[in-house]
């Protein structure tokens, strides 16, 4: 399928899942949380995605998707324990809810790449990973994370989340 390897047909497929549960969780409560369940379908999906991603050496070796995986990982811990903990202190709330939604973003990165780069079928719109039109769209995914991390930030200032 697409080229994929059965590793790569799995990862995709718990990919998919992820991103699926990150819009639901987005559009319903406004943030990715590890309170809720769509949070937590995210936050597991997103785990598995990055340790299925380590298996994929479709194009030689170790390279940036997999380091795109450990800083996911990184970002997931940075979220979890600031959403269990007081080591931020006050801005635990603020820490949590802008990495997970940093961690939403970086799906989308190797999502848009792979999709541009595969599809459609024999004759993709781009023609590798390193194609300068894919570092336009990282751009314009950070853009989009920026503007809403600050939406989430003045949503949480907002509210009486913030922990002392």
């Amino acid at each position: 399928m697409l080229g994929l390897t059965p590793l790569g047909t799995i990862h995709t497929a718990i990919s998919l899942v992820a991103v699926r549960a990150g819009v639901i969780a987005l559009c319903r409560d406004k943030e990715i949380t590890s309170q809720n369940r769509f949070g937590k379908i995210y936050i597991g999906t997103t785990f598995l995605t990055c340790l299925t991603g380590f298996g994929i050496f479709q194009h030689g070796g170790f390279g940036k998707p997999h380091m795109l995986g450990i800083l996911t990982l990184l970002t997931l811990g940075v979220a979890a324990i600031a959403g269990y903990s007081n080591l931020f202190g006050h801005a635990s709330a603020y820490v949590a809810t802008v990495s997970y939604l940093a961690t939403f973003m970086i799906h989308w990165i190797p999502a848009v790449t792979e999709t541009t780069t595969r599809l459609p079928l024999g004759a993709p719109l781009l023609p590798n990973a390193d194609a300068p039109e894919l570092k336009v769209v990282a751009a314009g995914l950070f853009v989009l994370f920026l503007l809403g991390a600050a939406l989430q930030v003045r949503r949480i200032h907002g509210s009486s989340r913030l922990k002392t």
